[in-house]
């Protein structure tokens, strides 16, 4: 079983639709896929199947160990792919993790899914805390978007330097350009600096586009939704580099 998460530490940055997308890809490509929606407010749950159809839950059982993880996963929200979606408790997953200081908790309710499951992709929420230690720990791979703006390259900065100073792996980190306009000026020069801004850039850059924020509406990937719109072209391409990474 291999596990990738997307994250960042600044949120809006496209993270969610990235892990949406790249979930819904795998899981057509023959990998048995499990998407865990980590982030309190619930975006994954909104453009993956909407919010009203998928609900989450506590998440107090599953950490005091009361409730396997399996009660947890909707199976086959589209084939091949699991999905357990956000509860507003996992605002408290920090809180939790402060009581298992030695131990990866995320590690160990994940590993009974190492049979069955062939990727976990994680949706994580743009904090620098204890469960952002715990994720960069288990991941094999962190895909992390970056507006092209002073803002967001400050937060990918951030990102590194937290990373390096815990000892979490600064090679596993994957930077990409996310929410792209190539009408403004600053995106186009900041994205001809990429190798200088990010070191090692994915060479994808996702368009800003209304058909991603369409995804909320629909309950879609865009796979499903636009499949010959730019975007969805630029994550099946996004997709082929993480497949390479992880072996698949």
């Amino acid at each position: 079983m291999r596990i990738i998460a997307l994250y960042s530490p600044k949120g809006g940055v496209g993270k969610t639709a990235a892990a949406v997308n790249i979930a819904y890809l795998a899981s057509q490509h023959n990998r048995a896929t499990l998407l865990w929606d980590l982030d309190p407010q619930g975006a994954a749950s909104f453009y993956l199947a909407g919010a009203e159809r998928i609900k989450g839950r506590k998440l107090s059982k599953l950490l005091e160990g009361k409730s396997p993880l399996s009660e947890f996963i909707h199976e086959d929200v589209f084939p091949g792919l699991d999905f357990i979606p956000a509860h507003s408790s996992f605002r408290n997953f920090d809180i939790k993790l402060e009581h298992e200081q030695d131990a990866n908790v995320l590690k160990q309710v994940l590993a009974p899914l190492s049979e069955d499951t062939s990727l976990v992709v994680l949706d994580c929420p743009p904090t620098l805390s204890r469960l952002t230690e715990q994720v960069l720990d288990i991941a094999d791979h962190v895909y992390v978007p970056v507006m092209p703006t002073w803002l967001s390259l400050n937060s990918w900065n951030q990102l590194l330097e937290f990373v390096k100073n815990k000892k979490l792996g600064a090679k596993k980190l994957h930077p990409f350009f996310s929410m792209v306009d190539r009408r403004k000026n600053l995106h186009k020069e900041l994205m001809a600096r990429g190798p200088e801004l990010l070191g090692n850039p994915m060479a994808v850059a996702i368009p800003y586009a209304s058909v991603v924020e369409r995804m909320g509406e629909e309950g879609l990937p865009l796979e499903l939704l636009a499949p010959s719109s730019p975007a969805a072209e630029v994550y099946r391409k996004m997709w082929q580099s993480i497949r390479k990474d992880i072996g698949a």
